[in-house]
C-alpha cells in the first residue's frame, strides 16, 4: 500500500504545481479560460495547501512559498464579501494543517493583524443548516475552539443536531441534503459530509472530542460503505447518478473507505474485498479524469461536461487535497500479507433495492443490478432533485455507456413524461409509495412503485389528476418497463413524451473493459403503447455542446412523441411497455 501512497503523492505534487499559478497575489483563484472564479475557490486552495503540507512536511513547491501562498489565499476568502461560509470552512482547516494551535502555526505567523482580527469574527460568526452546509459549521467550529477563539467547543453539539435531523428525514439513516421539492434529496453529498467532518475531526485540538463522535459517525458512515460493493462497477465506476457525480464520485467513495479502513470501520474478513474496490475506484479515477501526460484533471471539454459548481481550478485543488489524504491514509491501513485477490466472479444477476426513507408520505431509495454476464450494472435512484430538474436525478437505469443522459439537462430519459394542459408536465420520478423488489421467474429481478398522486418534473403533486404504477424487470442483460396510468376525471393530454441517449465513450480518457453500446445499440421495442406515439426523425446533437455526459459525447437523442391530444378517461388504464435488450460492447485500448 505505500507503493500506493507515494503514487498518490507525486500526482498531488504534479497537479498542484500545475495550478499554483493561478493563485493570484491577493489570494484570489484565476479562472481557466471560458469558466467564471467562485468566491470559495481560495478556500479549496488553503486546504490542499494544508494536506500537502501535512503529507510531506514541505513548505516549498517548485519554487512557490506555500506558507505565503497559503496565508493570501485564507486573506482573500476571509474578506469575501459576502462571506462564502463554505469556503470559510475550508480555509480554516487549510490553516489548521499548518499548526494545532495560533502559537505554532507558520502560517498564523505570516498573517497580518487584520486578517487575525478577521479569522476571529468570521469563525464567531454562528449560523444552522439542514443540509450539508452543516459540515462547514462543524469545520468552523474545530478551527473556532483549536485556534482558542472560543472557550465553548461547539463541535459535538452541531454533530448531535445533524445526527436528530438525519433521523426525522430517513427512516434508515440516510443523508437527505434537504432542499425545496417533495423532500428526500439523497445524493453524493451525504458521503461528501461524512468525509469532510471526519477529516475535521481529526484535525481537533481536543482528541477527545474525536474519540467521543467516531461511533456516532460510524453508525451512519457504515451504511454508506456496505453500500460500495453492490453500487460500484466492474470497471470501477462509483457513484453514478445525481448532479454531482462523475469524477467527485470516485473521490468521495475512495475517501471514505480509506477512512473506514483506517478507523476499524470495514471487518477484517471484508479487507480483501474493499481493498479491491478501492483498487477499481482509483483505476476508473485515474484513467478517466486525470491528463496523464500533463498531471492536471480534467473534467470537461468538448466530449464532456461536469456541475458548473465544480469549476476545474476546484476540482484541481480537491483532488490534490484527495490525493494528500489517500497518501497519509494509505500509510496507516495495514494490507494483508498475501497479495489482493479480487473475488469470485459472480455467474448470477443479483438486485438489492436500498430503501433511504419509508414513511407514510413517500418512499425513496436505489435499485441496484447487476448482470456478469453482460456486464450491466445500474443503478436506479427514487429520489429528489431538490426541485431542480436534470436527468442525473431520474429514476432510469444509469449504466453509463450504455444507458446514457444528458448531464445537467432535464430530458424525460426512459421515461414517459405527460403534459395535461399548457404547463403541468408529469413524470413518473422523485417518489414512490408500496415500493417493492424481488425475484421473478429464472432468475430475474423486479422493481416497482406507485404514485397515488402524479407529480411534475418541478416536485409539485397535482391532486385529484391521475396516478401511475411503474415496474422495471431485469432479466440477464434484458430489461423491460411498465407503465400503467389511471385518471381520476376527464382530461386532455396534450403531448406525450419519450426519449433515449445514444452516446460514446470520451475518445482518450477511459477505461479498457468498460461499457459501450455496440452497433445495435438498445434494441428497443416498444411492446404497448396506448398513448399512440411515434418514433420521430433521430436527432443528431454531436455538435450541441449541452449534451455531454461525465463520460462522454452524445451524438443522438431518440424521441418516442405523441404531440397532439389524447382524451384520458377515468375507467381506463393507459399503458406503456417498452424492452431493451442493448447490444453491450467493451472498450478495448
Amino acid at each position: 500500500m505505500h507503493s500506493f501512497s507515494e503514487q498518490c503523492l507525486e500526482m498531488a505534487r504534479t497537479m498542484l504545481a500545475h495550478n499554483l499559478t493561478s493563485i493570484q497575489p491577493e489570494g484570489t483563484i484565476l479562472p481557466v479560460e471560458g469558466e467564471l472564479s467562485r468566491p470559495d475557490e481560495p478556500g479549496h486552495a488553503a486546504l490542499a495547501l494544508g494536506e500537502y503540507y501535512r503529507a510531506t512536511s514541505a513548505t516549498t513547491l517548485k519554487g512557490y512559498d506555500l506558507v505565503d501562498l497559503t496565508a493570501r489565499c485564507i486573506t482573500a476568502q476571509m474578506f469575501t464579501e459576502p462571506a462564502a461560509e463554505n469556503g470559510l470552512a475550508y480555509a480554516s482547516l487549510g490553516l489548521l494543517c499548518f499548526g494545532p494551535s495560533k502559537e505554532r502555526n507558520l502560517v498564523w505567523e505570516r498573517l497580518v493583524d487584520e486578517t487575525r482580527a478577521r479569522i476571529d469574527k468570521q469563525l464567531l460568526h454562528r449560523s444552522d443548516y439542514d443540509n450539508h452546509w452543516q459540515a462547514f459549521n462543524v469545520a468552523k467550529a474545530v478551527a473556532r475552539f483549536s485556534f482558542g477563539l472560543s472557550k465553548k467547543d461547539e463541535t459535538s453539539r452541531l454533530i448531535e443536531r445533524m445526527v436528530e435531523r438525519i433521523n426525522d428525514t430517513s427512516s434508515t439513516g440516510f443523508f437527505d441534503d434537504a432542499a425545496p421539492g417533495i423532500g428526500g434529496n439523497f445524493s453524493l453529498y451525504g458521503v461528501m459530509t461524512y468525509v469532510f467532518i471526519r477529516s475535521s475531526l481529526q484535525l481537533h485540538a481536543n482528541s477527545g472530542v474525536r474519540d467521543r463522535k467516531l461511533p456516532t459517525l460510524r453508525t451512519y458512515a457504515e451504511k454508506y460503505i456496505k453500500m460500495m460493493p453492490d453500487l460500484v462497477r466492474g470497471d470501477g465506476l462509483g457513484w453514478a447518478f445525481g448532479r454531482y457525480s462523475g469524477a467527485y464520485g470516485q473521490m468521495h467513495c475512495i475517501s471514505l473507505i480509506l477512512q473506514g479502513l483506517r478507523d476499524g470501520w470495514i471487518a477484517e474478513d471484508q479487507k480483501p474485498k474493499y481493498f479491491d474496490i478501492l483498487r477499481r475506484l482509483f483505476l476508473f479515477f485515474y484513467q478517466t479524469y486525470l491528463d496523464q501526460e500533463h498531471g492536471f484533471l480534467d473534467m470537461r471539454d468538448n466530449e464532456r461536461t461536469a456541475n458548473p459548481h465544480h469549476t476545474t481550478r476546484i476540482a484541481n485543488f480537491d483532488a490534490a487535497r484527495f490525493l494528500c489524504q489517500w497518501s497519509r491514509l494509505a500509510k496507516t491501513v495495514q494490507m494483508p500479507a498475501a497479495p489482493i485477490k479480487p473475488e469470485p466472479v459472480r455467474t448470477n444477476p443479483t438486485g438489492r433495492f436500498v430503501i433511504f426513507d419509508k414513511s407514510n408520505r413517500k418512499e425513496q431509495g436505489l435499485f441496484l443490478y447487476r448482470d456478469p454476464s453482460s456486464g450491466i450494472h445500474a443503478q436506479i435512484p427514487l429520489v429528489s432533485s431538490g426541485k431542480v430538474p436534470s436527468a442525473d436525478t431520474l429514476p432510469f437505469p444509469h449504466c453509463p455507456g450504455v444507458f446514457d443522459w444528458p448531464c445537467n439537462v432535464y430530458a424525460p430519459i426512459m421515461l414517459p413524461e405527460l403534459t395535461f394542459g399548457d404547463d403541468t408536465v408529469t413524470i413518473p420520478a422523485y417518489y414512490g409509495k408500496n415500493c417493492v423488489t424481488g425475484l421473478g421467474l429464472r432468475n430475474s429481478f423486479y422493481f416497482r412503485y406507485e404514485q397515488p398522486e402524479l407529480i411534475t418534473k418541478d416536485e409539485e403533486l397535482t391532486k385529484n389528476l391521475g396516478s401511475v404504477k411503474v415496474q422495471w424487470n431485469f432479466a440477464g442483460p434484458s430489461i423491460s418497463c411498465e407503465f400503467a396510468y389511471t385518471v381520476k376525471q376527464q382530461v386532455t393530454l396534450t403531448k406525450f413524451r419519450y426519449m433515449l441517449a445514444i452516446a460514446a465513450p470520451h475518445s482518450r480518457y477511459r477505461v479498457a473493459g468498460s461499457l459501450a453500446l455496440g452497433e445495435q445499440a438498445h434494441r428497443c421495442t416498444v411492446q404497448k403503447d396506448d398513448f399512440q406515439a411515434s418514433w420521430q426523425e433521430t436527432e443528431v446533437v454531436s455538435d450541441d455542446s449541452r449534451y455531454c455526459t461525465n463520460y462522454g459525447k452524445i451524438h443522438y437523442l431518440q424521441h418516442l412523441v405523441r404531440d397532439h391530444p389524447l382524451i384520458m378517461r377515468p375507467g381506463n388504464v393507459y399503458r406503456l411497455i417498452v424492452n431493451f435488450e442493448p447490444d453491450v460492447a467493451r472498450i478495448e485500448e
